[in-house]
């Protein structure tokens, strides 16, 4: 027999190996059937109960028709049903694009436009937004209409083939999870089965998470902390507990009543949760590891809240398109105020350091980070140029730059494609420029970060002005009608045109505008 023949064992073996995020998750709900599984509210789910509810609307989306390969979209604050829908499109193979329902109207409807989704989901509260976007058809409103289409709905059944006849691969996409650009225009991250079950596995070996430890969802589910780890928990037969954004109080209350296992805190909540712990007098529970970002957040506030918790902080760096790896493997011990934060390679990853070319760098030469292994998201959705771009060479390019140190740890540089971190969120600076340059006013206009103490990092724009009569009053009311809050610039400086930095090229150099703003 060829090696061929003793390695090929055929379409039957593969699909052996071929678990999906439903799958185990349905498997957790055979073994533990009145196990807690999902908390919202006063609102408690069993695993039973909860599977039960999947499979009905599973069951929904097959009689629509919105089997493997049909795309969704959710617009909701966290609660159960986001959760519920990310679990029933893996059971049918659908996808679920999760647009932030921050946004407004106008980023909004680019998110839409881009995925063109055959259903979407929506909560009362984050409905209207979709009519002001544009929005092709009507959401599907959780609570009555929701419930009322469950209750007639029959289960249905695990094993059944999907509509297409072709069984879920783990290769399928799950999830659109979005990120924007250099141009500030919006790119969807396809997140695969495969992806989502190899982050998990990642996420439990590198912080030693039991598969019962609770994780609250308090972040928003529509980026990657919070989806990554309640699928992961839900896979493993733990418990999620979802709270309605930063409630401090609710947060408090939780850590000293439930045993965690990872308590994501994000830039500019880590002061004021630590607060909240101390003036509770809050005696945890148990937590094995908090944070994430520790670049973002004052060394003092890392010292003083993992001493609330008794936990380490995660010295953490990872994206959307990459999950935990490619360097989060290291942590800050309880009290210590960090004066480095050299950054640790996941082991189950590869990286290099690439130079503009391609080519390694030696040990000490700042290059980009590139990575490859089992986490990495599928691409960007209709997105063919720029994949082409990101993955050339077989590698996904971050567009990070790094210093490899001789103990073989990487030393956070700069960004080769400017990017704002605002408590967790991305920012580019070119999707609010361009939102300013539309004002006939405005002549020329750059935005770049500043050091914030709560936040981590937050916009500032330089702006030229054609119309002496523009005031930093009219920039941010055009701002406020075009950008989510968190995009918004804090403060607008005006300078004349002449006293942009530019490159020999004619662009605009960011870091000398930097320099402006600790001089004043």
């Amino acid at each position: 027999m060829s090696s061929r023949g003793v390695h090929d064992g055929g379409p039957l073996v593969r699909r052996a190996a071929g678990s999906t995020v439903a799958s185990l998750f349905f498997g957790q709900a055979r073994l533990h059937p009145e196990r807690a599984a999902i908390v919202d509210g006063p609102r408690l789910l069993t695993y039973a109960a909860l599977a039960d509810r999947v499979r009905r609307l599973a069951g929904v989306l097959d009689a629509r028709g919105l089997g493997r390969g049909a795309r969704l979209a959710i617009l909701s604050e966290n609660r159960a049903e986001y959760l519920e829908l990310f679990l029933a499109a893996a059971t049918v193979g659908a996808v679920v694009a999760c647009p932030n329902c921050r946004l407004a109207p106008p980023e909004l409807a680019q998110c839409l436009d881009l995925v063109e989704p055959e259903a979407v989901l929506a909560s009362p509260r984050h409905a209207p937004k979709l009519a002001a976007a544009g929005a092709r058809q009507p959401p599907l409103l959780f609570g009555g209409p929701y419930e009322e289409i469950l209750a007639a709905q029959s289960p249905r059944r695990e094993s059944a083939a999907p509509a297409s006849g072709d069984p879920v691969d783990p290769e399928d996409p799950l999830l659109i999870l979005y990120t924007s650009g250099t141009t500030g225009l919006p790119k969807g991250a396809v997140l695969s089965h495969r992806a989502e079950i190899a982050r998990n596995l990642v996420l439990r070996a590198e912080y030693g998470l039991a598969a019962s430890d609770t994780f609250v969802a308090w972040s928003p589910l529509y980026h990657m902390g919070a989806a990554d780890c309640s699928l992961g928990t839900l896979m493993a037969g733990g418990k999620v507990i979802t709270i309605d954004g930063f409630d401090r109080v609710a947060l408090a209350q939780i850590v000293g009543t439930e045993a965690l296992g990872l308590l994501l805190l994000m830039p500019g909540m880590v002061s004021a949760f630590a607060a909240e712990l101390e003036a509770r007098a809050v005696r945890p529970k148990g937590v094995k590891i908090c944070g994430v970002m520790a670049d973002l957040v004052p060394a003092a506030e890392i010292a003083r809240i993992t001493r609330l918790l008794g936990a380490p902080y995660g010295n953490t760096f990872g994206a959307t398109e990459t999950g935990w790896p490619p360097a989060s493997s290291n942590n800050i011990p309880v009290g210590v105020a960090p004066k480095r934060l050299p950054k640790e390679q996941s082991p189950f990853c590869e990286v290099k350091l690439v130079d503009p070319d391609d080519a390694e760098v030696p040990d000490g030469q700042p290059g980009e980070l590139c990575m490859r292994g089992p986490t990495l998201f599928s691409g960007y959705f209709r997105a063919d140029a720029i994949n082409a771009q990101e993955f050339r060479g077989g590698w996904f390019h971050l567009g990070d730059v790094f210093v490899r140190n001789p103990d073989g740890t990487l030393d956070f540089v700069d960004r080769v494609k400017y990017l704002i971190k605002s408590g967790g969120e991305n920012i580019y600076p070119a999707e609010i420029e361009r939102l300013m340059l539309r004002d006939a006013r405005v002549a020329e206009a750059a935005v770049v970060r500043a050091p914030d103490p709560k936040w981590g990092e937050v916009p500032i724009a330089f702006v030229a002005r054609r119309d002496p009569a523009l005031t930093e009053g009219d920039l941010l009311r055009l701002c406020r009608a075009g950008l989510a809050g968190y995009k918004q610039p804090k403060e607008i400086r005006f300078i004349s045109v002449e006293d942009f930095p530019r490159s020999a090229s004619g662009k605009i150099q960011r870091h000398e505008l930097e320099k402006l703003i600790s001089t004043r």
